[in-house]
């Protein structure tokens, strides 16, 4: 379970990010972005550290390959603690990545094991995100 108070930190961060770049203003996203690596990089390995904090760093991450990293670190994570709507979501994150940088193969195993955590979630939408993507791929 997460620390209430980190979530609420994650969240509004997430929400300022996501207001910052609708506007344009770079050097504020920056600034957000930084806070939000440092609060990952602060409870990284103690009982405050958790999948979610990662997977949004990830999110907000424009370096495709420096994304993947995070989300991988976000999945060991998510792994440790077994929650399956981390392991679903970030594993769909990871495959939309791995389509843009035209890495199909990843994709599709991202994909397949999205499917698998997936298995276990209430979020049916999502289960048919990740069936349709999955599906269009196996496709081509």
């Amino acid at each position: 379970m997460i620390n209430t108070k980190i979530y609420k930190a994650i969240y509004s961060l997430a929400e300022d990010l996501l207001e910052a770049d609708r506007i344009g203003d770079q050097p504020q996203f920056d600034k957000l972005y930084d806070t939000l690596k440092a609060l990952c990089a602060d409870n990284e390995a103690t009982p405050k550290d958790h999948p979610e904090q990662w997977e949004t760093l990830a999110d907000f991450t424009a370096d495709l390959d420096e994304a993947l990293v995070i989300y991988d670190k976000a999945l060991v994570k998510a792994t440790a603690i077994n929650s399956k709507d981390h392991l679903s979501s970030i594993a769909y994150s990871m495959a939309v990545l791995q389509i843009e940088k035209e890495d199909k193969d990843a994709a599709i195993q991202s994909l397949q094991n999205a499917k698998i955590t997936a298995n276990k979630i209430e979020d049916k939408e999502f289960k048919v995100e990740i069936d349709e993507l999955l599906a269009s791929l196996l496709a081509e």
